[in-house]
């Protein structure tokens, strides 16, 4: 069963053909018309991690199948879509415009950390309703980007690189929560973002050979050379949530993942996800979602 989706997949499958210069790109970068993957004759798009990034907007209604969520879009969104997290998206009206592009983390090597944005984080939230205005200008952006993407300017790249921040930004913008984050200290945004990145670093999980390293609180604080105390009160100030919290919730999104996207039995993927005792999964899983692992897994998500 395949957990993940090439850049090849996608050109390959979507596209019928890859760019020459793909395998010998440091980074890679390409925009598209969302129309060109709309209607009855193209191929769906499956429910697979990706391993690369992809930033759309999308114009008419959708469901998007993101992690163990569905998000329905009404009228127009963006949709931030990153390595982490499986998703697909499938049509609901027929009238389907917009663009994508997408991109690789090499692609923006020495020029910012994707990562750090809130839109990227798997806890985060990677649709963003906007208004018809704003879906008129970022129309503008993603053709400002074929523009560039066909023109022979030496640095069309960089300028590419400005035109999804500015993507990133307009979207930020428009979440007055997320500002709070950026109102805390320094030192506490560092302690909070390591933590989460170091978290992040243990998935995904593909391999039954593939085990976490981390799973308490204590052993976190103890590879970032930090209190568990000052580790819990960053990020409560940055997240509003406990160190336990956090670790306990991605593991259970970890968990859904696998049970609904692998045919792995549930033993297996216990022992991915740090627990050597069956038992201790199968419990935790029902504290946390109010279902047995073996009943979530024939359940229909809704």
């Amino acid at each position: 069963m395949k957990l993940t989706e090439t850049l090849e997949d996608f050109y390959t499958i979507k596209v019928n053909g890859m760019p020459e210069n793909l395998r010998k790109e440091i980074g890679h970068f390409n925009v598209f018309k969302l129309d060109d993957f709309v209607g009855n004759t193209c191929k769906p798009f499956p429910y697979t991690r990706k391993d690369f990034y992809k930033i759309s907007l999308i114009i008419g209604k959708n469901k998007i199948h993101y992690a163990d969520k569905i998000s329905v879009i009404e009228d127009q969104a963006l949709f931030f879509a990153n390595p982490q997290i499986p998703y697909n998206w499938e049509q609901v009206d027929e009238n389907q415009t917009g663009f994508f592009c997408i991109f690789t983390e090499a692609f923006f090597n020495q020029f910012g950390n994707l990562k750090e944005y809130p839109l990227f984080q798997p806890g985060g939230n990677p649709i963003v309703p906007i208004s018809m205005e704003l879906a008129e200008s970022l129309k503008t952006v993603y053709l400002k980007m074929f523009d560039e993407i066909n023109s022979d300017y030496t640095f069309k790249y960089d300028v590419l690189r400005n035109l999804v921040f500015e993507i990133i930004h307009l979207a930020l913008k428009t979440q007055t929560v997320t500002t709070s984050l950026y109102s805390k200290s320094n030192a506490t945004i560092r302690v909070s973002s390591l933590f989460l990145e170091l978290l992040e670093r243990q998935f995904p999980i593909e391999s039954i050979s593939q085990q976490i390293n981390f799973r308490s609180p204590s052993e976190f604080a103890s590879q970032l050379n930090v209190h568990v105390n000052h580790l819990n009160k960053a990020l409560k100030e940055t997240t509003g949530k406990t160190t336990s919290q956090i670790i306990s919730e991605r593991i259970v999104q970890e968990a859904m993942i696998l049970l609904k996207q692998t045919n792995w039995n549930i033993n297996e993927i216990a022992w991915c996800l740090g627990f050597e005792e069956l038992s201790h999964f199968i419990n935790f899983f029902k504290k946390n979602v109010q279902l047995s692992p073996k009943t979530y897994r024939v359940t229909e998500i809704v």
